[in-house]
């Protein structure tokens, strides 16, 4: 320990290390459940690429494990410390460099706060898709460790796909340029796409190039009823059979309505058994919404409302965003899972996750990004209760085994972390893993990069 602490205070300012015993376990774990999580020897908050790549010649000489971090906002694990590791925190690098917006750029360092980066670019008419939830705090460093989604993306896509470039610093402390900053690129093997979702076990992100969207037109939302999670999803099915391309589709099952009208009093229809949101950015959204009305009415909608404003829809979009925390409030602890299956199978994923929360005796609320089939039920469970906290975790590994029967993954945009290895390896198969393994292997030859993940 004084070894490691000598040689980091050399390459590094005071303010860099935090080595107090009190402080250092806040930054031991990021908000999943069920993951375990060790005690870190130092934590550390560069600013800069030199004391990045010094810390991993340090960590690579002493053979110490390096636990990279950005808000701590993931829900698998992934950031959680390792006894005696170092905890690299990249919240201080935080710029943004660069908004281009002739070659629509945005050149940032990791801590730099998603909606930061928004609204930055925004004001010089562009536009920045992936959008979390937890937008208003995760980094575009986490977001890219693991391969972030949100709201939008069944029009616009996940953040894999607006990444074009990268400066990475290798477990040896070298720095890797990945990439590209033009539009079009296809030199070599596409190293920047293998970081993406990698959770930091190959290497250390500092610098990202990310392509921009010019701003759309304010988006309208429709809100439509449904007396049954199917119906809704045979809505969803419809909308994306005939072709439309909205800016959001979005599923909230019964449980989830209610929670979120207790926490917000946001007035939503408490009789549904599934809330429809679907949004249109598109120059004519009133258009695009009512054909999309008819559909969900033809499905069986109870009630389809179409937003008339943006103040309206946003109002909307703010009972969805709530989702999450207001399941946290049903119960003590939550177990968010990420569960991505086919559109055609997302009524089957619903209705099987609904008979195992009755399997189990549990509260198992349902949210959904429902254009890309990326459920996210979230098992509400007391974890003074260890029967109930037993119950919990195992409805969630039947909702993972579900959703493989289905045709769909793991993960669609949380990660693996520590929550999802073992499921990882279920996915892969033999030959996958053993690939994936020898990967990580050339990259981070001693296993220092966030051991315990993944694998």
């Amino acid at each position: 320990m004084d070894d490691l602490l000598e040689r980091l205070r050399a390459g590094l300012p005071d303010e860099a290390l935090i080595t107090d015993p009190d402080v250092t376990p806040s930054y031991g774990r990021d908000m999943a459940s069920f993951c375990d999580a060790g005690s870190p020897a130092v934590v550390v908050l560069p600013r800069t690429v030199e004391q990045v790549q010094h810390v991993m010649r340090t960590a690579t000489a002493l053979r110490v494990p390096v636990v990279p971090q950005g808000a701590r906002t993931g829900l698998s694990g992934a950031a959680n410390a390792s006894d005696g590791c170092i905890v690299l925190s990249l919240t201080r690098m935080d710029r943004i460099l660069e908004i281009n917006p002739v070659d629509r750029i945005a050149v940032v360092e990791p801590g730099v706060v998603n909606a930061v980066l928004s609204r930055a670019v925004n004001e010089h008419g562009l536009y920045y898709p992936p959008d979390p939830s937890s937008w208003e705090m995760c980094t575009i460093g986490g977001n890219i460790g693991t391969a972030s989604g949100g709201l939008c993306c069944v029009k616009y896509g996940v953040t894999a796909e607006y990444v074009l470039g990268l400066k990475v610093v290798l477990a040896d402390g070298r720095l890797l340029t990945t990439g590209r900053r033009t539009a079009k690129g296809v030199a070599g093997y596409d190293l920047t796409r293998l970081f993406v979702g990698s959770e930091g076990s190959l290497g250390i992100v500092v610098e990202a190039v990310l392509a921009l969207k010019p701003q759309p037109p304010a988006q309208l939302v429709l809100a439509a009823e449904f007396p049954s999670a199917a119906s809704a999803c045979d809505a969803v099915c419809a909308i994306m059979e005939r072709g439309h391309t909205p800016s959001l589709l979005e599923i909230m099952d019964r449980t989830t309505v209610r929670a979120v009208n207790k926490l917000a009093n946001m007035g939503l229809p408490e009789t549904t058994e599934a809330l429809l949101l679907c949004a249109f950015d598109t120059p004519d959204p009133a258009a695009d919404l009512a054909a999309v009305a008819a559909l969900c009415e033809a499905a069986g909608a109870s009630e389809v409302v179409p937003a008339d404003t943006a103040a309206e829809s946003e109002l909307l979009l703010q009972a969805r965003r709530l989702s999450l925390t207001a399941l946290e409030t049903v119960k003590s602890a939550t177990m968010i899972d990420d569960v991505c299956v086919p559109r055609s199978k997302l009524g089957e994923m619903i209705d099987g996750t609904a008979a195992i929360a009755d399997k189990y005796d549990l509260t198992i609320g349902v949210c959904a990004h429902a254009g890309d089939g990326n459920t996210h039920p979230v098992v509400c469970f007391d974890h003074h209760d260890p029967d109930e906290s037993r119950r919990a975790r195992e409805s969630f590994d039947e909702i993972m085994a579900l959703g493989l029967e289905l045709g769909g993954t793991i993960t669609g945009e949380h990660g693996v972390g520590v929550l999802k290895k073992e499921w990882l390896a279920r996915e892969l198969g033999p030959v996958g893993l053993e690939l994936q393994r020898g990967i990580r292997r050339t990259f981070d030859p001693f296993g220092i990069l966030n051991p315990g993940k993944l694998f």
